[in-house]
């Protein structure tokens, strides 16, 4: 969606859709009403008219005008002191669209206190825009929303468009992370989904890939054992972002990438495997989020790590009482092979400290059914050996409605995988504490880095539509990360 800002006039014809937070009109609106010989008072007067719950009310064909649709969407203005509420009234008028046959729309955006206010509306209605109708052959246009294009009215329009070209690269970030994470498995995987981080370098990302032969040679055994059972090759991508000063040490973020995920010889149940073509969530987060610092030249030195795996039984896959020596040199019992994305993480993790030796070490993965058990689908798992680190993440999740709620680390848990045949076991012991012992393994492979696992397992998809994403792929933890990066890390090596 292409979005402009222009200075208040109303428009001749068309679709109108008009912010109101009161009923107290500014000029704009009251020429408008003036138009519809009161109208919209009375509207906005009416008993079932409510700001605080947001009230949308749409005309066709409204008196007194040209346009062909009027949308009026009632704002609480105490919520839009907050950035995320103003990307939701945004979202809300993207919504109010419906299937809207037009390819364009004009948006008028009162001033609310934020010169940038309009901006952050605006890019609250490109993420909402986001679909994956791609392979759709018989579904009419009719079915979709066609507006393409929004004429934002502001006063403020060059602060307006700063921030929103900031924001616009950020939503960059998170469609890419939704696309691959929408496409089917027999398009996106190891080698695929490495292309698509090759294309970042046309940002001026660095982006390295490492094939089996060389990862064999390093010493990738934990990540290569996953993919043996597979015919597509495994993979590693190394993609580095320098915006900031040259002796800055360098943020990381680690990716789980199972871009098909069957659980191998220890194999899950057929009953909803086709959803396992995102358990590469973790690894587009990465993606998206060195998208979204390259695309806003963000003032860091970023890292962005992701293994890539497929998962599959075969006569050459993984079997249970495996043993094999990761990266590290630690040995691993595998006793499940459907405990798979904390064996990808191992290497992936220890190989991230070692070369780069980051400030911080943020891993994400849709590693655990035991988070979603433990928390649904509104908080992904946070846990870490750093309290200021989780602290912070904490934060910005709030920031960005990407809510984490952080679950324990502690010795106590560490009985629970250990093995009797070799330094680690890939599983606990039942079904207790699953996503404990599972971060528990993985602080195993971080060797004291300040470090933060996101069991993003809950958040990485959902069936239904909100906020500011369609239902399917939530690119979760792209907006997260870009956050903390922007609040703390920019700020305290500029």
């Amino acid at each position: 969606m292409k979005i402009e800002f222009n200075k208040p006039a109303l428009p001749t014809a068309g679709i109108l859709a008009v912010i109101i937070t009161s009923k107290n009109f500014d000029s704009f609106i009251s020429d408008l009403d003036a138009k519809m010989s009161g109208q919209l008072k009375a509207i906005v007067n009416a008993d079932d008219f409510d700001f605080k719950k947001g009230s949308v009310v749409s005309l066709v064909y409204p008196q007194g005008t040209n346009l062909t649709k009027l949308h009026l969407i009632a704002a609480d203005a105490e919520k839009l002191k907050d950035h995320y509420q103003l990307e939701l009234l945004g979202a809300k008028i993207y919504s109010a669209l419906g299937k809207e046959q037009a390819e364009s729309v004009t948006i008028y955006s009162p001033e609310l206190g934020d010169v940038q206010a309009a901006g952050i509306i605006a890019s609250g209605l490109l993420l909402k825009s986001w679909s994956f109708p791609k392979y759709f052959t018989k579904k009419e246009k009719s079915e979709f929303c066609q507006v393409k294009h929004a004429t934002v009215l502001t006063e403020n329009t060059a602060e307006t468009f700063a921030k929103f070209k900031e924001l616009e690269q950020v939503a960059e970030g998170v469609f890419l992370a939704r696309h691959v994470a929408s496409e089917p498995p027999n398009v996106i995987y190891p080698e695929t989904l490495a292309q698509q981080a090759q294309s970042l370098e046309k940002l001026g990302v660095k982006v390295e890939v490492f094939g089996e032969k060389e990862l064999t040679k390093m010493g990738f055994n934990a990540l290569l054992g996953v993919g043996q059972g597979s015919s597509k090759e495994s993979k590693v991508v190394v993609m580095q972002w320098n915006g900031g000063n040259a002796d800055d040490k360098p943020v990381a973020f680690v990716g789980k990438g199972v871009t098909f995920d069957t659980g191998g010889i220890s194999i899950k149940a057929a009953q909803d495997m086709d959803a396992m073509k995102w358990d590469m969530g973790g690894a587009g987060a990465v993606l998206g989020v060195m998208r979204a610092l390259a695309g806003r030249n963000a003032k860091v030195n970023a890292v962005g790590v992701m293994g890539l795996v497929e998962n599959m039984p075969d006569g050459n896959a993984q079997r249970p009482g495996d043993v094999v020596t990761s990266l590290s040199g630690q040995t691993i019992e595998i006793l499940n092979t459907d405990a798979e994305g904390r064996l990808v993480l191992a290497d992936a993790l220890w190989y991230t400290q070692d070369r780069f030796k980051p400030s911080y070490m943020v891993n994400l993965a849709t590693l655990t059914g035991a988070v979603i058990i433990a928390l649904g689908s509104d908080h992904a798992g946070l846990f870490s050996n750093d309290d200021e680190l989780a602290d912070m993440l904490a934060e910005s999740g709030k920031k960005v409605s990407e809510k984490l709620w952080r679950l324990p680390l502690s010795e106590a848990y560490d009985k629970d995988i250990d093995s009797l045949i070799a330094d680690v076991k890939n599983l606990g012991n039942g079904r207790n504490a699953g996503s404990i012992a599972a971060a528990q393994f993985l602080q195993r492979f971080v060797n004291g880095t300040k470090w933060a696992h996101l069991d993003i397992a809950g958040t990485t998809w959902d069936s239904k539509a909100k906020g500011t994403y369609q239902a399917g792929a939530t690119a979760f933890g792209v907006r997260l990360l870009n956050h903390w990066v922007k609040k703390h890390i920019e700020k305290a090596t500029s």
